[in-house]
């Protein structure tokens, strides 16, 4: 080519000042950079994956201009250069970059080697110990955070040629190690399986990036399970054959053939089960499960018919006690008479060794439970309480005063998920009382009920009409299925005082699909409001302002803002920003750390997002809640303190595992209750509004509920009662050991 080279790339070299915005998923970054020509900064946009604020960056791109924000250079690729002049190793070995260094030890380190710095730590970092008050210790993880470093830098600069975010860059990094490169390069199917947040999608991204045929055998099969697993987080244990090909295909684009001859060969290969079983309108399917999730379903009906058939009686006092006379200490106790159906609802926990409690807000559960543990306890039976989530646990101790714990940790589960306590080590209990079980998913409700001992009681407590449990499943629903070997009390009487509440009240109407009642309501109130980006505007208001005003409530500790959807202007993403920016603004001079398109301060709520059995004393769950107490910019650790008030310290390459939780979708709220609830209701949320889930949202209050938003979006979630059917074989399962038994 002669002349002038338009398509010649531009170079510009520059320290990274900071990352104004990430998306974690794709990459793309906004950031300002420090060209060091003593005029302004300069702002870069692209991929620049694995750049650290600190860092010297030579930018291959081409300039150019936005209508907004001005002039910009646009990167292409980008390499790291290790910084020339004191200065600049000063500020890269004050960055955060390598765990263990800030910004004090970053200073008495250059004032020791000065430019060769960088060059004692890579080649002689023995040497780091002659830094005065740098001890051995120190000097060795510095040395090792240095080499993990290079090592994820290459890793990266790979898998940044196809396509592959920092954050699970990072996470396969720490999954594989030096593997990284082969197992991504060979198997890219199995980081779908390994890597949390790889799924089918990513993984198959990269197998094309590396050269994997579409039409590959290892692609279907891995595409089947992907599919199969994605509708596990959709609630459901199964998918009838011609459902599962049908999206299989869609996913994979391509011939049903290729997709029919590869399940038959997962089958073979005991990757996936099938099996005739009838579906909700009672025809027969074949559904094909993942394995676990067939065989928990086996195992949880065997188990629960197991206990309920055994001989022994761990409470054998209660087979022939006067139950007048019991029930007159208890009435003597507590000042209060049991109603029909309540005490009905106590014989059957003492005298049957699996029983379900259910019933709505208001109809006296706590009460009911609360009796059948004092009868229990004086009769001197151990007596184990549990709840799926801390915060119900907490309700639960406060409501018995007994101590009661998360599933979880009573199960003790171990990294991997196994439990310590199982059928060869059952738990030492005459009485389990589990509340809040319709949060149970079936994987969990099958390991709780392995670890019951023979001859104990197992009373599940929990109001069927809520959602149904995040994780794949209704175990609580199809307990209560007809047919159902499982005795159960449906509480359905409202008693008077709590008829005077209005959060009672229109839990009740909402559930019956009748319209709220507004007049005459001293803690339910509409905030109507037609606009969605306005709703936004106002749930911020409400929460930030109005409700502190008016009630005296903490905006923080005592309302929970629960949404119908994580995504638009009034879902729980949008709200947590613009709660955030409202609670708990920037402060000079306090620490905070950007992962993403996120900032985590100090004082923020946050909520795990997912399962991660390597923390705390027993793990850390999805939907667990916390506040984060500390940000420590030289270890790059954040720490939270759990409801459970537990510490958990969070890599910051750790900090995907989560979210802002200042609002919260309403599923993740299940299992909690706080003071004040506030309910944003919009049309743009139009799919997701169902009965079940503002019943749910309204139950979750204690004392406040608001809602905010269009009468027209409240009115249509009353009407649509048709909540999403899950596909499970629990209760056929039940009912055909209840057949076989009699």
């Amino acid at each position: 080519m002669t002349g002038r080279e338009p398509f010649r790339l531009s170079v510009l070299e520059a320290v990274l000042e900071r990352i104004t915005f990430a998306n974690e998923e794709t990459g793309y970054t906004v950031a300002r950079v420090d060209p060091g020509r003593g005029g302004d900064l300069v702002t870069v946009v692209g991929s620049l994956l694995g750049a650290h604020p600190g860092e010297s960056l030579r930018l291959e791109g081409r300039w150019g201009s936005h209508p907004q924000y001005g002039r910009q250079f646009q990167v292409e690729n980008y390499t790291t250069v290790l910084p020339a002049t004191v200065q600049g190793v000063r500020r890269y070995l004050g960055s955060g970059l390598i765990k263990g260094i800030g910004p004090r030890l970053a200073e008495r380190i250059v004032e020791h080697f000065g430019v060769a710095a960088l060059d004692v730590i890579e080649n002689e970092p023995q040497r780091l110990i002659e830094v005065p008050k740098l001890g051995p210790k120190r000097t060795e993880l510095i040395a090792r955070a240095w080499d993990e470093q290079k090592a994820i830098k290459e890793v990266m600069v790979f898998l940044q040629g196809i396509g592959v975010s920092t954050s699970l860059a990072v996470r396969i990094y720490k999954k594989y190690g030096d593997a990284s490169i082969d197992v991504v390069r060979n198997h890219p199917y199995r980081l779908a399986a390994d890597v949390w947040g790889i799924g089918f999608k990513t993984a198959d991204t990269i197998a094309r990036a590396v050269g994997i045929p579409h039409d590959s055998p290892e692609r279907v099969k891995a595409g089947i399970q992907f599919t199969l697993s994605e509708s596990t987080g959709d609630g459901h244990c199964y998918l009838p054959e011609e459902r599962l090909i049908a999206e299989a295909v869609k996913i994979l684009q391509v011939d049903s053939s290729l997709v029919i001859d590869c399940l038959t060969e997962l089958v073979a290969e005991e990757g996936v089960v099938r099996e005739k079983v009838p579906d909700a309108e009672g025809n027969q399917v074949t559904g094909v499960f993942l394995v676990p999730f067939q065989r928990a379903e086996t195992s949880l009906a065997n188990q629960l018919r197991t206990l309920l058939d055994h001989p022994a009686d761990r409470l054998s006092a209660f087979a022939d006690v006067d139950w007048d006379a019991a029930l007159g200490w208890l009435r003597r106790r507590t000042g209060t008479e049991l109603a029909e159906e309540q005490e009905q609802a106590v014989r059957l926990a003492l005298t049957r060794k699996v029983a379900v409690l259910t019933g709505g807000p208001g109809c006296g559960k706590s009460f009911t439970v609360a009796s059948v543990i004092a009868l229990a306890a004086a009769k001197k039976a151990k007596i184990i309480l549990a709840a799926p989530t801390g915060r119900a646990a907490k309700r639960l101790t406060e409501l018995t005063g007994h101590e009661a714990s998360t599933v979880h940790r009573l199960l003790e589960l171990k990294p991997g998920g196994d439990a310590s306590y199982d059928r060869d080590r059952p738990l030492d209990c005459d009485l389990l009382v589990v509340d809040e079980a319709s949060m149970l998913d079936l994987l969990l409700a099958n390991k709780l009920a392995k670890a019951v001992p023979p001859g104990a009681h197992l009373l599940l407590v929990g109001d069927v009409d809520q959602l149904p449990s995040v994780g794949a499943g209704q175990v609580l629903r199809d307990l209560l299925g007809e047919g159902s070997p499982v005795p159960a009390v449906r509480l359905t009487h409202v008693f008077r005082q709590a008829q005077q509440s209005g959060v009672v009240t229109n839990a009740h109407r909402v559930n019956t699909g009748q319209p709220i009642r507004l007049e005459g309501m001293t803690d339910f109130f509409l905030f109507a409001c037609d606009d969605t980006d306005a709703t936004a505007e106002l749930t911020v208001d409400v929460v930030a302002n109005r409700i502190p005003r008016r009630f005296g409530l903490d905006p923080r500790r005592d309302v929970q803002v629960l949404t119908p959807m994580h995504r638009g202007p009034a879902g729980a993403g949008n709200l947590n920003s613009l709660l955030q920016g409202a609670l708990t603004p920037p402060r000079e001079g306090v620490a905070e750390r950007r992962f993403g398109g996120r900032v985590f301060r100090v004082g923020d709520k946050v909520t795990q997002i997912r399962n991660n059995y390597d923390k705390g004393a027993n793990g850390v769950f999805n939907g667990t809640l916390g506040v984060i107490t500390a940000i420590d910019l030289e270890q790059q650790e954040l720490t939270v303190v759990t409801d459970e008030d537990e510490k958990i310290g969070y890599e910051f390459a750790e900090l995907d595992e989560l979210a802002h939780a200042y609002a919260v979708t309403v599923h993740r709220s299940q299992g909690s209750e706080y003071p004040a609830v506030v309910i944003p209701v919009t049309t743009s949320a139009w799919m997701m509004l169902q009965r079940n889930l503002l019943y749910t949202a309204i139950t979750r209050a204690k004392k406040l509920v608001v809602l905010v938003g269009a009468r027209r979006a409240i009115a249509q979630a009353i009407r649509n009662a048709t909540a999403g059917r899950r596909h499970t074989a629990l209760a056929y399962r039940l009912a055909a050991s209840a057949r076989d038994a009699a």
